[in-house]
């Protein structure tokens, strides 16, 4: 028997998909104008011969995202509505990127180095304004998007917004070319800018039923509070996010299949861009077919593909002897990051009730971040000193352990809660 939110969130579903899947295919567009691993490190390298703080580009967007999401979750379990929280903090994850058009034409008259700082100040501000949107947005799907449709739903979104990441990619590429800097770069983040703000109005168009039925609790409680009592009593939780912590170990070596190609093999342009080709096919195959087959046998079963994945890339790197063996090293890569990411995700959101959902996504997020930031450094750290085989060795390891922990200490949430 459905309840009038079930029946209410059934009778929009068709509604909401098509225009959060439009949200989803114009947000990716625009990142393919404003990638955070090509655009924006290339704009800052524009700026300054610092390694660091190129590459400390990626690392701020995704510190930023995820770092918050705990902090936020107490208030967002009190709500009714998800929406109007959702559209009043992804503001600021999209108007940053105007922000960077504006600053990007103003280095004739301001100079470089005050650029990089305002550039540096706008890549904090963008993270944390996808991290407060984050948690708000993953409880509003979630709740709109019934749970035997949930990983359709999560890959078929992703998927979209791969394939329009590539599509925007390669018309940047274009004007990169073909343009003067740093018109060039002003140029691709207000094209960015106008593909965020149709992305904007489609996700206001969803229809959020308010949850009358759920419980809030008159006295408000910690956020810290509220996440000791979800990881003391759920231990399936716990060794859930051991595995997702230890994955950013065990994909670490990922950051460098690149440049391991480049100076051991002598990977040419052509070849880098067919890789990157791959990598992207994959994954958006990947999100569209994981998602699905995730609501039919279980998230958990992707989620220990994708582990068997990791382990599979780390050991074809670590004894590879062409650049031809990078081709299945990609495409496994690109399986395992969707497995990591967007079923990992749509896995958190399995173990908790509709009140507690906020709490499992801000725990899930949050208690990964630091490993997302270390795991590359470790990496790094490790090829410098030993070798790049040194590091697909290590990451070989961390997946069997990782393996094990999937496969015989975490229960399929949506089988285990009710049998319990």
């Amino acid at each position: 028997m459905l309840t009038n939110l079930e029946k209410e969130v059934r009778q929009n579903l068709k509604h909401n998909v098509t225009v959060n899947l439009t949200d989803g295919a114009f947000f990716g567009l625009a990142l393919g104008f404003a990638s955070f691993t090509t655009i924006l490190p290339l704009f800052v390298a524009s700026l300054t011969d610092s390694t660091t703080l190129i590459g400390l580009v990626p690392a701020i967007h995704s510190a930023g995202w995820l770092l918050p999401q705990l902090f936020t979750a107490s208030h967002v379990s009190r709500l009714r509505r998800y929406k109007n929280n959702v559209l009043m903090m992804t503001i600021h994850e999209r108007v940053p990127f105007l922000g960077f058009a504006i600053v990007a034409l103003l280095i004739p008259i301001i100079g470089a180095q005050i650029v990089l700082a305002l550039a540096i100040a706008l890549l904090i501000w963008q993270g944390l304004g996808g991290g407060f949107a984050a948690n708000p947005w993953t409880s509003m799907i979630s709740k709109i998007i019934p749970a035997d449709s949930r990983g359709t739903f999560f890959g078929m979104q992703a998927g979209l917004a791969n394939l329009f990441i590539s599509l925007g990619a390669i018309g940047s590429g274009y004007l990169l070319d073909y343009l003067a800097s740093p018109l060039d770069f002003a140029t691709c983040f207000f094209i960015a800018s106008i593909f965020f703000t149709i992305s904007w109005f489609a996700l206001a168009a969803t229809r959020e039923p308010a949850d009358e039925e759920k419980i809030i609790p008159e006295e408000k409680t910690h956020f810290w509070n509220d996440a000791k009592k979800i990881l003391k009593k759920d231990k399936n939780f716990n060794w859930f996010l051991s595995a997702r912590t230890l994955a950013q170990f065990a994909s670490m070596g990922f950051s460098f299949y690149i440049i391991y190609a480049l100076r051991e093999f002598n990977m040419t342009e052509i070849i880098a861009g067919y890789l990157t080709a791959t990598l992207t096919i994959s994954a958006t195959i990947a999100n569209m077919s994981m998602g699905w087959l995730g609501d039919k046998f279980g998230h958990r079963s992707m989620v220990i593909l994708g582990a068997f994945a990791i382990f599979l890339s780390s050991l074809l790197a670590w004894i590879a002897t062409s650049i031809n063996w990078f081709y299945p090293i990609f495409v496994l890569a690109g399986i395992a990051n969707v497995s990591i990411w967007t079923i990992g995700m749509t896995m958190t959101v399995d173990f908790a009730s509709e009140a507690e959902r906020p709490m499992y996504i801000g725990l899930s997020q949050t208690l990964t971040a630091p490993a997302t930031i270390i795991a590359p450094i470790i990496g790094g750290f490790v090829a410098d000193t030993f070798g790049f085989t040194s590091t697909f060795i290590a990451s070989t390891v961390l997946a069997i352990v990782m393996l094990v922990i999937l496969i015989f200490l975490v229960k399929e949430p949506r089988k285990f809660n009710k049998a319990t």
